[in-house]
């Protein structure tokens, strides 16, 4: 399985970046934690990046890496594809399992 991965800023974080995942190009960006199977433990280096070594294991496997700025390109496709839609066609984008959460 490969898939994409990028360093995107972790919210609230004041710009520190942290690995993100996607299996497909049209998956939404996830952090690598949300993938406990493609893991592995962190380095423990202070101050860090998290995700570091479970980006190495992904770039050897044939993983593809996006740069931020095409990620963060992508946010804002998304949220302009949304803004014009009407709500109830955006109520059909989850499924009741995410609704009931």
């Amino acid at each position: 399985m490969t898939g994409q991965l990028c360093w995107i800023p972790k919210f609230s974080s004041k710009g520190k970046l942290a690995l993100h995942l996607r299996l497909e190009s049209f998956h939404p960006w996830k952090p690598y934690t949300a993938f406990p199977g493609l893991c592995v433990p962190d380095y423990r280096i202070p101050g860090g990046s998290q995700g570091w070594a479970t980006s190495q294991k992904l770039l050897q496997a044939g993983w593809t890496i996006i740069s931020t700025q095409q990620a963060q390109g992508s946010f804002v496709g998304v949220a302009s594809a949304l803004r014009n839609r009407p709500m109830s066609s955006l109520i059909n984008l989850f499924d009741d399992d995410e609704l009931a959460a």
